[in-house]
């Protein structure tokens, strides 16, 4: 597994590629209990490209990939039970030793800020039947079981409003994940070692975040933790939103109209109240997971607040101005950034962002360190990881930033698992 951070930059290019050509076969008919094969791909058939193109040398291991979609219940911001879906991606062709001993390692990998339903998880891979995204890098070369929630408002939840940056839903979704996860691969003769990392990009490093607290709070002894490595999350939500709210424009209006929306939906506030007309009238269509974000930002103003902005007038002013103002303590309520984790914790962020600053890194590792000077916590800077040079932005940086997590997490595994 040394490999994986070398041929990273280049295996991260090359997505488009590994499906492409003829013979690729669609799921076989085998039978599971409790969710349905999605894609079953061996690495006969993910590799050649990869080395016909020279992104990877003949010598590098990649694996079968092989995905399960999974139903299971979770409960939502208002404690709801909402039927919702998730993604489970084992390495196949391992070497026996791992598939009858010593048992998959689990990353629970929380996927980023997404609105269209088709860049779900489950979506993704049961309309494509193909390989996709960071479990690539987590399970074909990483060799781990990789677990991706949909969450609620995606996949089987579709119709429901989607908890933007919402811990508590965020969390449930993926505790809840992983449980069932067990009890299937329990079910399907699927043996795992109960050795469990946490990640996620962006929206996805939030809701990592948001589960490690929900999972060492609730002292769920069952899903201990093995290292957390959250990738540039806004966890520190209330001084971005002091940070956004203060501007005069937003430069990505589809993410604070979809947290204002979704903050108002949640707290059972008027969406009109906090987004101006036409806007307001606009987010149930724009937000019901038809929609992409190109398709979105269009439709919305870049203005921050006035007459014809984003944010309603007074809703600004209040929040800076009233202590009780419902957002503002929603805002304080959703910070995740100032608590003594007993799990080690690696920030991975790359210090070009400007969509979730790196400082948001930083004040969460200075936070955790002043509550508790021996907590086990590191900033790792993606660009001097991987010796650049150069700086990276939110974009950019989300394969990058998975390489080097996926390095830390197989260092890990073969220290203490063996493999």
């Amino acid at each position: 597994m040394n490999k994986i951070l070398k041929t990273v930059v280049m295996v991260t290019a090359s997505f488009a590629l590994i499906a492409c050509g003829d013979g690729l076969d669609q799921p076989s008919n085998e039978q599971v209990k409790g969710g349905k094969i999605v894609v079953d791909f061996p690495s006969a058939l993910i590799k050649p490209g990869l080395v016909a193109k020279g992104l990877i040398p003949e010598s590098q291991t990649v694996y079968g990939y092989k995905a399960y979609e999974i139903p299971y219940t979770t409960t939502d911001e208002e404690d709801n039970k909402i039927e919702v879906s998730g993604l489970l991606v084992i390495p196949t062709e391992l070497p026996k030793i791992v598939t009858s001993t010593l048992g998959l390692s689990m990353v629970s990998d929380d996927h980023g800020t997404i609105f269209a339903d088709k860049e779900a998880p489950t979506t993704l891979a049961d309309t494509g039947g193909k390989p996709e995204g960071s479990s690539i890098i987590l399970t074909s070369i990483g060799g781990f079981a990789t677990l991706q929630p949909d969450y609620i408002g995606f996949g089987a939840s579709k119709g429901h409003y989607h908890p933007f940056v919402l811990k508590k839903s965020l969390a449930n979704a993926t505790v809840d994940f992983i449980k069932q996860v067990k009890v299937f691969a329990a079910e399907n003769d699927i043996k795992l070692n109960n050795q469990l990392f946490l990640t996620g990009y962006s929206e996805g490093g939030y809701a990592a975040m948001a589960t490690l607290k929900k999972i060492e709070d609730e002292n769920l002894t069952d899903l201990a933790v093995t290292m957390a490595a959250p990738m540039a999350g806004p966890y520190a939500f209330k001084g971005l939103a002091d940070a956004v709210l203060s501007q005069d424009t937003l430069s990505v209006p589809s993410f604070m109209a979809n947290v204002g929306y979704a903050y108002a939906k949640a707290y059972g506030q008027d969406v009109e109240t906090v987004i101006n007309e036409p806007y307001a009238s606009k987010l149930p269509t724009l937000f019901n997971g038809d929609f992409n974000r190109s398709q979105i930002d269009p439709s919305l103003t870049v203005e921050t607040k006035g007459a014809t902005g984003l944010f309603v007038d007074n809703f600004v002013t209040n929040y800076f101005t009233d202590e009780n103002h419902w957002f503002r303590k929603a805002a304080e309520e959703n910070s995740i950034h100032a608590w003594s984790p007993k799990t080690p914790i690696r920030l991975v962020h790359c210090k070009g962002d400007t969509v979730i600053p790196y400082l948001i890194s930083e004040a969460t590792y200075g936070a955790m360190k002043q509550i508790n000077p021996s907590a086990n916590v590191a900033l790792v800077p993606v660009e001097e990881t991987l010796g650049l040079g150069y700086e990276l932005n939110h974009g950019s940086c989300g394969f990058l930033a998975y390489g080097v997590t996926a390095t830390m997490f197989a260092t890990v595994r073969k220290q203490t698992i063996g493999y």
